[in-house]
């Protein structure tokens, strides 16, 4: 395990046994709870110490006879004769402890020393009477003593708080408390294992043992080690202690003592050694397990037919008064564990409108789903009711599938019925999220479908809905604008008639954004569209307009538009807990980071989207084609596998609406040198495209036709792709390097001069572009351009992370803190071309930040 977040501990500690050795000398306190890292910081801490620092470490081990100074036995063999004689002679009775004291102090006195007493919560009379004389003495010698313990298991009457109690009156006496880590070092350290970041957090509680047993046991409900460690930890309780701690396993996460003592009257006593020995903690009236995985770990082995008896009991007392609306997750909780569906369907609904209010959408789902396993005998209009609901809380936290199946169900129910009106709504709702799991065909016919019993009915808010559904799948499917506009109205109409706040304001975006995307107008409308919506405190709303913003910002190829809508889009969303439109967002962002130029960074944020097992297909498919069009710029094969899994995925016109997936085809065959795939994928993709209209998805489908050597059909162009459709190669470069895309621009250059070529191939080079760096070349000597150089230089061989001479002044730069313009005017080149090389020195490290570049070169310097 890593030392995350604990930095700052560790830089403080190498200060104290900085001044302590120079004198005079002090203690340290490490103190934080089972398996917070405690061993592991003083191990670093010894591991960094300057070698003429002598190191003695010792620990406590929690026998039911602890060893007398069994920490100075275990560093004993690195002591002076005179203390090892002493100890020999204390340990068989044949001189007091003062003899090993006083001798111990004296040969500190001659060496500066590190001395580390590990658990010391766990130590015997002897040890803590050392520490006590250590600590008064101190300051004569060169020593630190650095002392850890789990301050979750001392008490008021245990020794070490009277230890501690003594100590505090020492100002040479520091104290460091371990936390446990939070939600982004646990994500980081999740990163690579397909494990939800957040549900390790929430079971772990942060707690770094607990992380690490996790991630290397990921199949185990219940990893051995943290099963054995909670045994181990419950093995010297009382039988009464024991009886509370199963209870409080089975009553769940946060109890109330007067719940408690309602069910075990004695339980207060018992409460105090379980709060003892660190399994549980107590807070005013309130007790529970320190980490969720612990609890589970115990209820494990808590007999089924007792976990049944308490639920019962439970669920009794907490009927027997009036019902808090913070109690009704608790309650459903207990009905289903005490197999009462009629208590189930009286709370389980209730805990889930309360949890969709709040934003909580993944216990939302949850409980409609704990209410929809015993809705058998319900009648067919709350059940149907019970269907919707659980479609929306699924959907909203990507459980797509799930939410898909409700939705038809409610469909069916409703239809049945002869509701019509929620039959309608329903098949509205059913369609707008058709359309992210890559089933467009089925989405639009489904929104039809809707548009189509509703406009049967008197107009309401769900035809409204539907109109604005309608306007949705037009934008993203690019219709022409005028179709987009005329569902707009008819929403906006409706919307503003019913006092549908959300839908007025979606429709306004929606008929703004189909004309960003056709007619490179209405940036300015779609923003002012977000800012109501955030404003008018929409948050689904919101959370999809921030969402699409990056979606048609990386479209347009606009790396700092895409760059601060992705951060909006990423922020909003994660506060409310909308997943779904989460992982959008990051698809993004692999997105933007690809045409940035920032292609490892781009293929890890892809990856991550596609070890969530919740990603839609949609998002799926987009993060596929990232990753397959890296591997394929970069030349390391395996490309078209990726591709085809992508389009494997959702509908053909889903894969071209996205505006990746067809040219990426394109690409990836351009770059296996297929120039007539390259052509037949792009006509396919411009015939799919035909009775639409965006220019940044047929424009580059043209261009690729154009670069392999045939003509292409006169179709609408986004000015990059006019600008080298029409030969001016020059304007093209230029309009790609002021949208922040080095490789579209390198790609226009092909068509240039000699000095065009040159630039080209410094871009592909800077960007580890391998098969386009072969073409190049190749097309150079065709036109008989020279000199080329032919493969990395004798110093780019040499260094370990193929950086170039030029990079490698760019890094040493970078270390300084310099800008792009700084380093621009260093080096008398352009600040364009400072930013290159410093996108490809980040691409080459495997960095993200410039902070990370500098670190990666002060390793490299110390190896």
């Amino acid at each position: 395990m890593d030392l995350l977040e604990r930095e700052a501990v560790l830089q403080d500690l190498t200060g104290h046994l900085h001044e302590a050795v120079s004198g005079p000398g002090g203690v340290a306190l490490v103190r934080g709870e089972a398996g917070i890292g405690k061993t592991t910081v003083v191990r670093r801490l010894a591991q960094v110490a300057d070698p003429h620092i002598r190191v003695l470490v010792g620990a406590c081990d929690p026998l039911a006879t602890p060893r007398a100074l069994g920490p100075v036995m275990d560093f004993a063999p690195r002591l002076g004769r005179a203390v090892r004689t002493a100890l020999t002679r204390a340990l068989a009775g044949t001189c007091r402890a003062d003899e090993v004291f006083d001798r111990l102090l004296a040969d500190l006195s001659v060496c500066p020393s590190l001395l580390v007493v590990e658990d010391v919560h766990w130590a015997d009379e002897a040890t803590m009477d050392l520490l006590r004389y250590l600590a008064r003495r101190l300051p004569e010698v060169p020593a630190l003593v650095v002392a850890t313990y789990r301050d979750d298991e001392i008490g008021r009457t245990h020794d070490l708080t009277a230890l501690l109690g003594t100590l505090a009156r020492y100002p040479w006496v520091h104290r460091h408390d371990l936390a446990p880590l939070s939600r982004r070092a646990v994500a980081r350290l999740a990163a690579g294992h397909a494990i939800d970041a957040e549900e390790l957090y929430q079971v772990s509680a942060g707690n770094p043992f607990i992380v690490a047993e996790i991630l290397a046991a990921p199949a185990e409900a219940i990893p051995a080690t943290v099963r054995e460690a909670v045994a181990g930890r419950l093995a010297g309780l009382s039988p009464a202690t024991r009886t509370v701690v199963d209870v409080l396993a089975v009553l769940g996460s946060r109890v109330s003592l007067p719940l408690l003592t309602g069910i075990l009257p004695d339980a207060e006593r018992a409460l105090e050694e379980a709060a003892a020995c660190g399994v549980v903690r107590t807070d005013g009236q309130v007790s529970e397990f320190r980490h969720e995985l612990t609890r589970r770990a115990v209820l494990e082995a808590v007999p089924a037919a007792r976990r049944l008896r308490v639920h019962r009991d439970v669920l009794a007392a907490m009927r027997s008064g009036p019902v808090a609306v913070d109690d009704l997750a608790l309650l459903a909780d207990h009905a289903e564990a005490a197999r009462d569906p009629a208590a189930v369907l009286e709370y389980a609904p209730a805990a889930a409108a309360r949890a969709a209010a709040l934003g909580a959408h993944r216990e939302a789902a949850a409980q409609y789903a704990r209410s929809l396993r015993h809705a058998d005998r319900l009648p067919p209009g709350r059940r149907a009711a019970l269907l919707e609901g659980h479609s929306r809380a699924c959907l909203l936290s990507s459980r797509l599938d799930d939410g898909i199946a409700s939705r038809r169900a409610a469909v069916r129910l409703r239809h049945e019925l002869g509701d019509r009106l929620r039959e309608g709504d329903d098949l509205r709702w059913l369609s707008s999220w058709l359309w992210p799991a890559g089933r467009t065909a089925e989405a639009g016919r489904t929104g039809l479908d809707a548009v189509r019993v509703l406009e049967r009915l008197r107009p309401g808010r769900e035809l409204a809905g539907a109109y604005l559904n309608l306007c949705q799948l037009a934008c993203y499917e690019h219709a022409p604008v005028p179709v987009a506009a005329a569902y707009a109205e008819k929403a906006i109409a409706l919307g503003e008639r019913f006092g549908d706040a959300g839908v007025v304001v979606q429709a306004r975006f929606h008929a703004a954004a189909a004309r960003l995307l056709c007619q490179e107008d209405g940036w300015e409308d779609c923003e002012q569209a977000v800012a109501s919506a955030l404003a008018q405190d929409l948050p689904v709303d919101a959370a999809l307009l921030t969402v699409i913003m990056a979606w048609f910002s990386a479209l347009r190829r606009d790396a700092a538009r895409t760059t601060a809508a992705v951060g909006r889009a990423e922020a909003y969303c994660l506060d409310r807990d909308l997943l779904t439109y989460l992982l959008w967002t990051q698809a993004w962002d692999s997105w933007g980071l690809l045409n940035r130029g920032r292609w490892p960074q781009a293929a890890g944020a892809a990856q991550k989207v596609l070890r969530h097992p919740g990603s839609p297909p949609a998002v799926r498919a987009l993060a596929l084609t990232v990753l397959g069009l890296v591997r394929a710029r970069q030349g390391k094969g395996q490309a078209w596998p990726l591709l085809e899994q992508a389009a494997g995925l959702v509908d053909p016109d889903c894969l071209l609406d996205t505006g990746l997936g067809w040219e990426a085809r394109v690409e990836a065959a351009w770059l296996a040198g297929d120039q007539e795939r390259v052509q037949a994928e792009a006509r396919r993709g411009l015939a799919a495209l035909e009775e639409r209209s965006h220019p940044w998805l047929s424009g580059p489908l043209a261009c690729w036709i154009r670069r392999a050597g045939g003509t292409p059909p006169r179709v609408p162009a986004a000015q990059p792709y006019a600008l080298e459709l029409a030969g001016d190669w020059a304007g093209a470069a230029e309009r790609w390097e002021r949208l922040g895309c080095p490789h579209d621009a390198a790609l226009a250059r092909l068509s240039g001069d000699a000095g065009a070529l040159h630039q080209a191939l410094d871009a592909f080079e800077c960007l580890g572009a391998r098969p386009a760096v072969a073409y190049t070349r190749a097309l150079m000597r065709a036109r008989g351009v020279r000199p080329v150089r032919r493969g990395p230089r004798a110093a780019t061989r040499a260094n370990p992370y193929g950086l170039t001479n030029r990079e490698l002044d760019v890094l040493k730069l970078l270390n300084e803190g310099l800008s792009d313009a700084e380093i621009a005017a260093r080096l008398y080149i352009t600040p364009k071309t400072a930013g290159h090389h410093v996108g490809a020195v980040l691409n080459k490290l495997g960095v993200h930040t410039r902070h990370e570049a500098a670190r990666k070169l002060h390793h490299s310097e110390h190896r």
